[in-house]
């Protein structure tokens, strides 16, 4: 496993985490703290504009771990789901105009009015094939992000590493997984699935969960302040050959959040040092 403790070069901010930060913020905080990439949502590439943004990064030099998100891909008709995928491809040309590495896709829960989680599956990955050929072509990976069984019907239907792994395996080349302790740490399968998944992890998100939660959506903790073996998961998604960033995503309306991000981003630092 590497050595991170005198080492920056693989810690990633999601712009999530210092959410008060407008992109050119993001970019000028980071590079002030020595900090080498970021992983922007794609609100604050648009409020930039996508090829300012693009110009932004990289005169700075940053590295995009990822650009997040897209997805959500069920929709109650077939003129919603043209929509979403016409929005989809629009997030893999903005990925590709920042220098992106991968675009995180969140798979979306059930249509409005539905109780069918089977066909909101099947959606995701007919959403997830449709899309691959633009992506393809714009050299783009796909990540498509597992979360925790509680989002299931409102946020993501995809809820286990073994779905995602499933779901690049039917749909091969340009499909990969986006990883984040938050959603996965508490399956039991984990290592094998970890195991399973191996160099399809394309990026690695890290936060930790706190007891008690307050809000299963925005009480995420800084890593190390909750439960999560961090070191323990980080470990076995290095064996996999995993060697990028740690993209430190706090979702924290009533506490970090509420911070100076500055001060945020140095205990980021800090714990991307001591924990992570």
């Amino acid at each position: 496993m590497r050595d991170l403790s005198n080492d920056r070069q693989w810690l990633a901010i999601n712009s999530a985490t210092v959410k008060a930060w407008s992109l050119e913020q993001l970019v000028e905080g980071c590079a002030r703290a020595g900090i080498s990439a970021i992983a922007p949502w794609r609100d604050i590439v648009q409020a930039a504009g996508v090829e300012k943004a693009g110009n932004l990064i990289r005169a700075q030099g940053l590295a995009v771990s990822c650009l997040c998100r897209g997805g959500m891909f069920p929709a109650a008709d077939e003129p919603g789901r043209r929509a979403v995928l016409d929005d989809n491809r629009r997030a893999v040309d903005e990925a590709a105009a920042i220098g992106a590495r991968c675009l995180v896709l969140i798979a979306g829960g059930l249509p409005k009015d539905s109780k069918d989680i089977t066909g909101a599956r099947q959606q995701v990955h007919d959403g997830l094939a449709a899309l691959l050929p633009h992506a393809r072509a714009a050299g783009v990976p796909l990540a498509i992000e597992p979360l925790h069984p509680m989002y299931a019907a409102d946020r993501a239907c995809v809820n286990t590493l073994a779905h995602a792994s499933d779901l690049c395996d039917q749909l091969g080349a340009g499909l990969g997984i986006a990883l984040d302790v938050y959603h996965v740490w508490w399956d039991p399968d984990l290592p094998r699935q970890i195991a399973r998944a191996g160099s399809r992890i394309i990026t690695y998100h890290v936060c930790d969960w706190l007891v008690p939660t307050r809000d299963v959506l925005l009480d995420r903790g800084m890593p190390g302040d909750g439960v999560i073996d961090l070191r323990g998961i980080r470990r076995m998604v290095e064996a996999t050959g995993y060697a990028g960033h740690c993209d430190v995503e706090i979702f924290s309306a009533q506490d970090w959040w509420k911070r100076e991000p500055s001060d945020v981003l140095r205990i980021c630092l800090e714990r991307h040092q001591t924990v992570v």
